[in-house]
């Protein structure tokens, strides 16, 4: 049991919690929801024993191992398999006492180690390391890579192996899905409804949520609020507590009569039965869901352009991938024919690699066809979101003035109205981006590429960076959206809220998915079942195709080296410039240092303040750059 008794903790002169109680109990899975910044990774790092409270009491009973996924990997040469493997630490104290009693050669010593070893299920710790990885979107052939050797998303992935490889009995999880894909995040959150510990778990991803949790706690206005349920019943158990006025009751029979609409002219269409019957579980739950978002701050529709054209975009017979150094082009999906037409809305579905990016980037031009026809509709207008749009951005210009730069004759009062939608309210729409979180920019990136009214909307992860509201009302803006949507996601909620019909890419083809998310899992877990049983029954490779794969490796290894130093050495002066921000934010905390005979102490501070705001500014932009010609580079490559 944990337990949290009227606890109070600050930070600088800011309360995050104020005489807060809560309890939990062992074995419960608990998602932790609240505003960014509320103090939901605080708290961790209370149960973790890393903060203390300031006032009240945290018990947490003796002898409970605790895991946590850790945000940053270091340095380290440890290939990817025995860095899994190092998450189970008494395990490897057990391996280091095996050896010690061998090299001394005192065999009761041995055996007695040995026994722990069978005990501790040491016999298995490489397969079960093995599958971690593999469901997290590892090849075998990435087992004995170094550390080293992968992307900065890559490494959380390996944080979070580790973490699950951890025997423990309570698990901590801080937003374990943001850099996985649709197929890692499924296998995931089957591995956590199986945990047999207390789970507390951090995320956006309300899908996520509901597929584990037992409970919601909230942490709102300085409080912990425990709901029974899962995210779902989260949202119907605080919409019976909120005022229901008729404005939004009205507002909402709005949105109940939309998603009806779509529901009545679909549901007997043999094509989209299964797209409709989502909607209408959507609608069926939907009564109570609403006044639960009826405080969020954002709100904002996607006005489309005025004219569109019947074929939006025709791909025929096109190669679609990459130019090698060599000069010869890398197929990742050959011969392809594809049409986007007005008013469709496509979900694309596919493993990790299988060329979905390579799609998205062909259809909106960013990459050439490598050979066929890319046909564009007259009156085409793409909005395109990436995650490479946030490092785009003017980080010395504010929102207001990234928008006046679109439309210089647009008064800034309008521009201001439409800000707010997204967030941007009062002076937060004239701050320079460059003082702007990942999920501040997203939102930014998001208000651009709407703002231009585009008949085809193209997201790629649209939902990376944001929270829980953000990610609803951006749900909410495209049910509502005219135009033709093509969306990658790995927020299942998203995908079967606003498209209609899947495409699957996958084998360097693709081609329509007759089937809902639940039959993708399906195909999903039969293909890895096909695959398992291939490998089993390959014949053993000889030493000297060993030795040339080795090689192979190698050579790959040294081509990608230097982008990835690059990398290494941005993520470091990153890193450095925050942990010296977050040092002057808590000095300026202090309200002596604002008196009179503080004046050059706190001019000081304001100066570090710019030097390392423009050091983080540069470092992280040149670190998006690095991190997608790494990306483009390992595509070509492959």
């Amino acid at each position: 049991m944990i337990q949290f008794s009227e606890v109070s903790l600050q930070r600088g002169t800011q309360f995050l919690l104020e005489d807060a109680d809560l309890t939990i109990f062992e074995g419960q899975k608990i998602g932790l929801i609240g505003a960014n910044g509320a103090g939901k990774s605080s708290l961790f790092a209370m149960i973790r024993g890393d903060l203390n409270a300031d006032t009240g009491e945290m018990i947490l009973p003796s002898h409970r191992s605790i895991a946590f996924m850790a945000q940053e990997v270091g340095e380290t040469q440890r290939s990817a398999l025995d860095y899994c493997l190092d998450g189970d630490q008494k395990l490897r104290e057990i391996e280091a006492n095996i050896a010690k009693a061998e090299a001394s050669g005192d065999h009761h010593a041995h055996a007695t180690w040995l026994g722990e070893f069978e005990q501790a299920h040491g016999y298995t710790a490489q397969s079960r390391a093995e599958t971690l990885l593999q469901g997290l979107g590892f090849k075998m052939t990435d087992m004995n890579k170094p550390v080293s050797d992968f992307s900065g998303g890559w490494r959380i992935r390996l944080n979070l192996a580790k973490a699950l490889m951890c025997p423990s009995d309570v698990l901590l999880l801080d937003e374990p899905t943001n850099h996985l894909d649709l197929d890692a995040v499924m296998w995931l959150e089957n591995w956590l409804r199986q945990y047999p510990g207390t789970l507390l778990l951090i995320s956006h991803d309300r899908d996520f949520l509901d597929g584990i949790c037992s409970h919601i706690v909230h942490l709102y206005q300085k409080k912990l609020t425990l709901y029974k349920g899962n995210y779902s019943d989260y949202e119907r158990q605080r919409a019976e507590h909120l005022a229901q006025q008729q404005a939004n009751h009205e507002k909402q029979q709005t949105k109940r009569a939309h998603l009806q609409q779509y529901v009545d002219r679909f549901r007997y269409k043999a094509t989209k039965a299964k797209q409709a019957q989502s909607r209408l579980r959507m609608l069926e739950k939907m009564e109570l869901i609403g006044p639960a978002h009826i405080d969020s701050q954002f709100e904002f529709s996607i006005p489309v352009a005025e004219k569109t054209s019947q074929q939006l975009i025709h791909l025929s017979q096109a190669d679609l991938g990459y130019q090698a150094e060599s000069g010869q082009p890398l197929v990742q999906l050959g011969q392809t024919n594809f049409t986007l037409r007005d008013g469709q809305r496509i979900g694309l579905l596919g493993p990790n690699g299988a060329g979905k990016s390579t799609l998205i980037k062909s259809i909106v031009g960013e990459i050439t066809v490598l050979s066929g026809e890319r046909i564009t509709g007259e009156n085409l207008k793409i909005g395109y979101f990436s995650q490479h749009q946030l490092s785009a951005l003017d980080l010395e210009a504010s929102p207001v003035l990234h928008i006046q730069r679109l439309s210089p004759k647009v008064l800034e009062n309008e521009i201001r109205r439409y800000l707010g939608g997204f967030g941007f309210i009062g002076d937060d729409a004239l701050r320079p981006v460059k003082g702007f979180s990942g999920g501040e920019k997203a939102r930014l990136a998001l208000s651009l590429i709407t703002w231009t009214k585009p008949n085809l909307l193209v997201l790629d992860e649209p939902t990376n960076h944001l929270d829980l509201e953000m990610r609803q009302a951006l749900t909410e803006a495209l049910q509502e959206f005219p135009g033709s949507i093509l969306l990658v996601s790995h927020d299942r909620h998203l995908l079967n809220s606003t498209v209609d019909e899947f495409y699957l890419v996958a084998d360097h083809k693709i081609q329509a998915f007759d089937g809902d998310l639940a039959a993708y899992h399906t195909w999903l877990q039969a293909r890895q079942a096909a695959s398992n049983k291939d490998e089993k029954n390959e014949p053993a490779i000889d030493k000297l195709d060993r030795k040339e794969e080795r090689r192979k490796a190698a050579e790959l290894r040294e081509k990608l080296r230097p982008l990835r130093k690059q990398i290494e050495k941005h993520e470091k002066a990153v890193h450095t410039a925050q942990s010296h921000l977050d040092k002057i934010s808590e000095a300026m905390a202090d309200s002596a240092l604002y008196e009179a005979e503080q004046r050059e102490q706190l001019q000081k501070l304001l100066n570090d303040e710019a030097k390392w705001k423009k050091s983080l500014e540069e470092n992280e932009e040149a670190w998006f750059e690095a991190q997608e010609s790494l990306e483009e580079a390992e595509t070509a490559l492959e």
